[in-house]
């Protein structure tokens, strides 16, 4: 689903295909970013336009909701959020954000406007899961109002390990 969505100080926009190389160098290279994903950093440029060719090849599904996530004063591409899947039909949302914008409100924002485009458009639940020592994540989804319902261990099949997560619903 090709859609754009606004805040104050945020365009939440499609993916392009000229996004992989401020992508890679923002923060898919970056290990201090990465080390809470569930992917590896990338180890070049090149393997940052496939991930982004796919998304953009993914548009086509009406499920897909993905969004590059630009300061709208300076258009700078600092980072991203989208459905990462659904679960009983819950969307998850997994988002990520250039180390340098830490800490200034921008991903609640965008996450705060994600869940209002999710409710509004029929969804009563979502849920979101972040590793119990991303301290900063799980700030941004205690301030968006998320519920605690537990903390479990997760596999992170590409990295080769088991990490613990908060897991936290919203409801509409």
């Amino acid at each position: 689903m090709k859609i754009e969505l606004e805040t104050k100080r945020l365009l939440l926009r499609p993916w392009r295909l000229d996004d992989a190389e401020p992508f890679f160098h923002g923060w898919a290279s970056d290990p201090e970013v990465t080390k809470y994903m569930t992917w590896n950093p990338h180890e070049s440029v090149e393997e940052t336009k496939g991930i982004v060719a796919l998304w953009v090849e993914q548009y086509e599904k009406t499920e897909r909701i993905n969004f590059a996530i630009e300061l709208k004063d300076t258009c700078e591409l600092i980072g991203g959020i989208d459905v990462v899947g659904y679960l009983d039909g819950v969307p998850v949302i997994g988002y990520m954000l250039k180390r340098d914008k830490w800490g200034h409100g921008i991903m609640t924002e965008a996450c705060m406007k994600l869940l209002d485009f999710l409710f509004t458009n029929g969804h009563d639940t979502v849920r979101i899961d972040a590793m119990v020592e991303n301290i900063g994540s799980n700030k941004v989804i205690q301030k968006c109002g998320g519920i605690f319902i537990g903390t479990e261990e997760q596999d992170r099949p590409m990295k080769g390990d088991k990490v613990l997560v908060n897991r936290y619903v919203f409801k509409a």
